[in-house]
């Protein structure tokens, strides 16, 4: 993946205040110095223990990988990316309740179902949108000031909040649709829509949600980034009849599944994170580099998942664990254990209807390095979206700063995270 280097430092129109600086986005101009990223995998030890781990490792890999970009302070200080946008993310949520208010009231609680109090999930995609805006040098305006650079800062910022609000709406519709393609009954913590309400009202509240996306995404008039998003709807039904329709090489292909993985789960981080860029009005460039984080976070996010569907607990998940291999869908950790264990193909191809399928692919794994290989394939891609971060223009103001930083933290917890 190429990786754009030697970016000169973004230009500012700054002023300065008595209520602080402020400033419009730029153009940052392209330098001929050329840079190529290196990725390293983990160094892990790993006891697997009838497919629940106990884990022992370590991430060379990502030493500072919070405090990669360079000429930045000097001092250490631990950041929590999303309180850097909570404020923000309330704000998210309260409008996003408003948006799916629908005529008929049982449509409208199924549309709201995912968006009420306390099961809005972790909201990680829109903390991504609003960190990735700020560390392109969009600020949160600050509304003690008037002026033509304010009322623009304060435009542009809403646009891209209304990309995050967009990229939930289709999420929450995906999960939806993926639920009574799954047969699922639970979903953060919760009965899942289709258990709770029926398969017809739960399809016809995911339908309602990209309905909704879209009238949003119609309103900020910008032909590139409409393109961007509606791709990301094909893509997530061209991964759904990927993992539905798949032959037997297919199945037992990491390429087709890493195809089917970008589709279903990196298609819409990356091309929300482009899109973010575009508005800023950013060079081809910096808004590859916003793709490329995006792309490669989104990977690195699913391959976490997929051993947490053999590590974690339902409790911790929200959902039901091995829930993957119980539908017949075969990921990483099992491809993996593949390559040392050409006989579990056999298991594979045979489908797991029958239980005890799932418990022979189930020693195999543990016998394997399927768990640790997926893990260290989830570091590369980590760290390939933390040198996209690394690679944007130089910047020292502050805001931008923290803003790059907490993107590399995000990197760092997508691949330590437990649930």
């Amino acid at each position: 993946m190429l990786i754009y280097r030697g970016l000169s430092r973004i230009s500012r129109i700054s002023k300065k205040t008595s209520f602080g600086r402020r400033w419009l986005p730029s153009h940052p101009l392209l330098s001929g110095a050329s840079h190529s990223a290196a990725a390293a995998a983990a160094d892990s030890s790993v006891k697997v223990l009838g497919c629940r781990e106990a884990y022992s490792w370590s991430l060379p890999a990502l030493h500072g990988i919070r405090h990669q970009i360079h000429h930045q302070s000097s001092s250490v200080i631990e950041l929590d990316p999303f309180s850097l946008v909570a404020d923000e993310l309330s704000i998210l949520a309260k409008r996003l309740r408003s948006m799916v208010v629908a005529e008929v009231p049982k449509l409208a609680s199924a549309a709201e179902y995912f968006f009420k109090m306390g099961v809005e999930g972790k909201r990680f995609r829109p903390t991504v949108l609003l960190l990735m805006a700020t560390a392109l040098n969009v600020r949160v305006p600050e509304p003690l000031h008037d002026g033509v650079e304010d009322a623009l800062a304060t435009e542009l910022r809403t646009r891209q909040q209304c990309i995050a609000e967009i990229t939930e709406m289709i999420h929450v519709a995906s999960l939806l649709h993926d639920d009574v393609l799954d047969d699922a009954d639970t979903r953060r913590g919760i009965g899942s829509l289709n258990f709770v309400m029926g398969n017809k009202l739960a399809v016809l509240a995911g339908d309602f949600l990209l309905s909704r996306a879209c009238v949003a995404l119609a309103s900020l008039k910008n032909t590139e980034v409409v393109t961007l998003l509606a791709t990301v709807v094909e893509h997530l039904v061209t991964g759904e009849t990927m993992q539905m329709t798949t032959s037997s090489d297919q199945r037992c292909s990491m390429d087709y599944y890493m195809q089917k993985t970008y589709y279903k789960t990196a298609s819409l981080i990356s091309n929300s994170c482009k899109a973010i860029a575009l508005l800023a009005g950013q060079t081809a460039e910096v808004a590859i580099l916003a793709f490329d984080y995006g792309k490669n976070l989104g990977l690195a996010y699913q391959l976490i998942d997929d051993v947490l569907d053999f590590t974690g607990t339902s409790a911790s998940l929200g959902k039901g664990s091995l829930s993957d291999i119980r539908h017949g869908i075969i990921t990483a950790p099992i491809l993996f254990a593949m390559e040392e264990f050409p006989q579990l193909r056999t298991v594979v191809e045979q489908g797991f209807e029958d239980s005890s399928n799932v418990d022979i692919a189930l020693e195999y794994l543990g016998k394997s390095r399927g768990i640790q290989k997926t893990r260290e394939l989830a570091v590369k891609h980590a760290n390939l979206a933390a040198a996209a971060i690394d690679s944007l223009p130089e910047n020292n103001d502050e805001d931008v700063t923290k803003s790059r930083r907490a993107l590399l933290d995000l990197t760092h917890r997508v691949i330590t995270r437990n649930k």
